[in-house]
């Protein structure tokens, strides 16, 4: 990412009305190309998809928006483990940016998540994602899980469908304040809330 790009780093309580406008449209045009599914729940100003984001990390440069990422802290289930993370979601980055070392920015809030005393930091994406985080994980900040699934519950209940899914997503994992022996074994993930 070039260096005109500058973080704002926020509580999520420190967001005005204005400041949910304009990431809504950042995320509606973001994850609007890939399909109309993906864009529906930035519509009408909200800037979130499932679980609100604690902390925000949001990248500007001259045209607006460039890149966001959303921290959660929360536990999840791992296998039989209760486990403390620090979920990063709400991942985004402008198309005409893509493939300018974005992942790099992670290294903005890694301060921020040693101050919060997680053990681990734990993101999903879509298998369609697989090569572009096989790529932030060759430079040693984050690891891939394989084998396992992850359980959520659904950010909305609708009388069709059950409250919870299970995903084959693909898990990556960035030890923070342990090391990644330290990750517990298990090919379930109960993540007991909406994903990030």
């Amino acid at each position: 990412m070039g260096s005109d790009v500058r973080w704002k780093l926020c509580w999520e309580n420190e967001l005005q009305l204005a400041d949910h406008v304009e990431l809504s449209d950042f995320f509606l045009k973001t994850y609007g190309r890939h399909g109309a599914f993906l864009a529906k729940p930035f519509e009408g100003g909200r800037s979130w998809a499932g679980a609100r984001p604690e902390f925000r990390a949001i990248g500007y440069d001259a045209h607006g928006i460039a890149a966001h990422i959303g921290i959660l802290r929360r536990f999840i289930k791992v296998g039989e483990v209760d486990l403390l993370v620090a979920e990063i979601g709400l991942y985004g980055v402008r198309p005409d940016l893509e493939g300018l070392g974005i992942s790099f920015s992670l290294s903005v809030v890694y301060p921020l998540l040693q101050r919060m005393g997680v053990p681990f930091v734990f993101g999903t994406v879509r298998q369609a994602m697989r090569n572009h985080v096989e790529r932030f994980c060759r430079g040693g900040l984050a690891s891939i899980v394989s084998g396992v699934e992850v359980r959520s519950t659904l950010a909305n209940i609708h009388p069709y469908m059950p409250p919870t899914r299970v995903e084959d997503v693909i898990v990556f994992v960035a030890p923070i304040g342990r090391s990644m022996d330290e990750w517990p074994p298990g090919t379930l993930i109960d993540r007991n809330g909406p994903e990030l």
